[in-house]
């Protein structure tokens, strides 16, 4: 079983795609860390010599990538909010950041809808 950066890799898939599953490594990074160390991305994660895994072991660890990664992140988004920003601002109010629209959209950020105001109807029968 491969195990990169904590991670166990699915056995069943291509290298390629499987590194995939390691935070902040995507489909152009995992590629341009097989071409480096020589490894075929094709070929099965159960099918990986112990020498090709440790050669991409190795690559990956020069890298920013799980735990380390994840805590930059946070470190920037709590500064940008620290400093009073408007991104800051978004961020604090689970808005969208980067200047998306939100009259109609992005429900992701805002969560479900609630309604505001009255949010019933009067009942227009007669009075008493």
């Amino acid at each position: 079983m491969a195990r990169i950066s904590g991670i166990d890799l699915p056995r069943t898939k291509n290298v390629e795609y499987a590194m995939t599953y390691i935070y902040g490594i995507g489909h152009t990074l995992s590629c341009e860390i097989l071409k480096q160390t020589n490894v075929d991305g094709n070929i099965r994660v159960q099918d990986l010599s112990e020498e090709q895994i440790a050669a991409i072991r190795k690559e990956v660890g020069t890298r920013k990538v799980e735990g380390e990664l994840r805590t930059e992140l946070t470190i920037n988004i709590k500064r940008l909010i620290d400093i009073g920003s408007y991104r800051g601002l978004r961020h604090r109010r689970g808005l969208p950041v980067r200047g998306q629209n939100t009259k109609n959209n992005s429900r992701t950020r805002k969560g479900k809808k609630r309604t505001v105001g009255l949010g019933r109807k009067k009942s227009v029968g007669k009075k008493g």
